[in-house]
């Protein structure tokens, strides 16, 4: 009987023994901690952007404000004008050379923008003993292109930066632009290049602050040549914008 005890005893530890060994070799399993949501985007910086047509003019003459934004609720043009839609145009006539500003705000701030539109002090007199034929003459300078383009190239923007200034101190003159081509390819081909000539240099004047109200546009294409020789000499003067005064 002593055995049989003595021995039920031991199978007995050994099993308690088994027990907690197999439990401490369990493998622990981390707690995970509970993830936080991601942080909100923040708000984008508002964008603005604002044009002044024409931006040289004589004193209450009409200019347009043109504007657009992005990110922006509120915008607002001084001096003047107060608050605005986030985008469009109005009319302003500035009787001093007067710098727009425009602000726009949103959640993500805020940002600004100007133009600036030049008053003329009046209309410039003719110089003694010149008339304004013979000033427009000595002044206004045409601008020539390359074979079969329209752009305007360096020669071409000095050239129209020097009829520019000359038409801002003689606001009263108003001009035609007549498009001009080269003797090579058709006569339908050529009145539409004549007309993207007239109408390049047109586009650069009113970049410099001349009104679009002041030049009208011709094309002529290859039908009034400045020059008649069959050399490239020649087509390079047939190739221009053309000035001509409007009376």
């Amino acid at each position: 009987m002593e055995v049989s005890s003595n021995r039920k005893l031991t199978l007995l530890l050994g099993a308690v023994a088994m027990f907690v060994f197999v439990g401490g070799c369990k493998k622990q399993v981390a707690t995970t901690p509970p993830t936080s949501a991601p942080p909100a985007p923040s708000a984008a910086q508002p964008t603005v952007t604002l044009n002044a047509s024409p931006n040289m003019v004589k004193s209450g003459d009409t200019v347009t404000l043109t504007w657009t934004s992005t990110d922006a609720t509120d915008t607002d043009i001084e001096p003047g004008v107060g608050k605005v839609a986030l985008q469009g145009s109005t009319p302003v006539n500035p009787t001093d050379s007067t710098t727009y500003t425009i602000t726009a705000t949103g959640p993500g701030g805020s940002a600004t923008a100007t133009a600036r539109v030049t008053v003329n002090a009046g209309v410039a007199p003719a110089p003694e003993g010149a008339n304004m034929s013979e000033l427009f003459e000595q002044n206004v300078k045409d601008a020539y292109f390359d074979f079969n383009k329209s752009d305007i190239r360096a020669d071409a923007r000095a050239a129209l930066t020097k009829d520019a200034e000359f038409l801002r101190s003689y606001p009263q003159l108003r001009v035609t632009i007549e498009g001009h081509c080269d003797e090579r390819g058709s006569t339908e081909y050529n009145i539409g290049l004549g007309e993207r000539r007239a109408q390049a240099a047109k586009n650069y004047l009113i970049s410099l602050g001349i009104g679009a109200d002041r030049m009208d546009t011709v094309s002529w294409g290859k039908e009034r040549p400045f020059c008649t020789e069959h050399t490239e000499e020649c087509w390079q003067q047939n190739r221009r914008a053309h000035f001509v005064a409007a009376h």
